[in-house]
């Protein structure tokens, strides 16, 4: 999938056509998902020690005040992380088979350097490369395999039980993903993580962006996780931090926020008009409307998804000198749940820009999920693990 040469309507038809399949892709990874491959070789994208090591580097940050002034801020890497960070990666592969292999490419560095690579503020932050099902799988329904996921999920189940006997030595661990990789974490804390004590001791938090984890309305758990809770508090640990990013109430049709969007369950059994999908807001955990600190890579991201971001800015999105920005848009958030639908709802600050859902109305402004409160997330992660380490 290149975007040389391509116009804007071929590139917004390539992507409306991924959405035909993700709001699918739940109940397939979700209802008939194979055990691990023993055969199965972890390979790293990102790992301590790595060189190179996408998950760490400089963390130069160009802030943009909404007058268009700028000071420049550098944050320091954790020197001596006492825990750690398990990152799982959304869907990005444009390699043109249904799975991806593990071959490390552009796009894997870059969504690790605009999603992950923040937390190594806080924790030692372990990414594993998994064979994913790719852009080309999900863009063509009929032709696609459900076992795609279930090949998908091996790899990051045997990354995880590789994690746990090579790296972990019983250190708290951060789950972190976002839409596929939310889907596969999702998997993992309720299928896995939840039925073992020694690994629930171990859960700090788990940040589910783009994912629909859902919960019975009016609670805080008993949908997508029997025992793990929406996260209330950033001294809350062994919680959840899960939302979905709007500017407007989500459509009908909506991939996110909706039960019956992508990734998206309910007990068996259940009625699912007694679930919601839920939202935390990472600035706000009480509750409430709060600015959020938005944090964002200065690079344009490769590829597809690169045409995407620039659908939504209606243009290049902001840059800077410096690898990180705070841009000058600045926004508050609130949760909102309205007619069915949950969402992080946006709202510009002194006149900033108002961004288009991409590709469509039912994405939302998905592509912006694992940013739009970084400086938040990465806050209430360096608060929750402080508060782990002394329990």
């Amino acid at each position: 999938m290149t975007t040389h040469g391509d116009s804007p309507a071929v590139i917004r038809r390539r992507l409306i056509a991924v959405t035909i399949l993700i709001a699918a892709a739940g109940a397939l990874l979700l209802t008939s998902l194979a055990p691990a491959d023993a055969a199965a070789k972890t390979k790293w994208l990102c790992k301590p020690g790595a060189k190179p090591n996408p998950c760490k580097g400089s963390l130069e940050t160009t802030i943009f005040k909404s007058d268009g002034s700028s000071t420049v801020k550098t944050a320091k890497n954790a020197k001596k992380p006492k825990y750690d960070c398990f990152y799982v990666y959304p869907t990005v592969s444009e390699q043109p088979t249904p799975n991806a292999n593990k071959d490390i490419d552009p796009q894997q560095i870059a969504i690790a350097n605009y999603q992950a690579a923040r937390y190594s503020e806080d924790c030692k932050v372990y990414a594993p490369v998994y064979r994913q099902a790719t852009l080309a799988a999900i863009s063509d329904p009929e032709a696609t395999d459900p076992t795609v996921f279930e090949t998908a999920y091996k790899d990051v189940l045997a990354a995880w039980k590789d994690y746990l006997k090579k790296y972990n030595k019983g250190r708290g661990v951060v789950l972190i993903g976002h839409s596929q990789g939310t889907g596969m974490l999702s998997e993992l804390l309720g299928s896995e993580i939840e039925k073992s004590k020694s690994q629930r001791k171990r859960l700090i938090s788990a940040i589910l962006l783009g994912g629909n984890v859902t919960v019975p309305i009016g609670k805080d758990v008993g949908g997508t996780f029997k025992k793990t809770p929406l996260c209330s508090s950033d001294k809350q640990v062994g919680c959840v931090i899960a939302f979905s990013t709007f500017n407007e109430t989500p459509p009908d049709d909506a991939l996110f926020g909706r039960i019956g969007g992508a990734f998206t369950s309910v007990p068996p059994g259940k009625d699912p008009a007694d679930y919601m999908v839920a939202c935390t807001n990472p600035a706000a955990l009480g509750g409430g409307s709060a600015p959020v600190a938005t944090i964002a890579r200065s690079e344009p991201f490769p590829g597809i998804l690169g045409a995407g971001i620039s659908i939504m800015y209606g243009g290049p999105p902001p840059s800077a000198d410096t690898p990180w920005l705070t841009p000058q848009d600045h926004y508050t958030a609130r949760c909102e749940y309205t007619d069915g639908a949950s969402s992080l709802m946006i709202s510009p600050i002194d006149g900033a820009k108002v961004l288009r859902p991409s590709p469509t109305a039912a994405w939302g402004l998905h592509l912006l999920d694992a940013n739009v409160a970084l400086g938040d997330l990465v806050d209430v992660v360096a608060k929750q693990g402080k508060q782990y380490l002394k329990g």
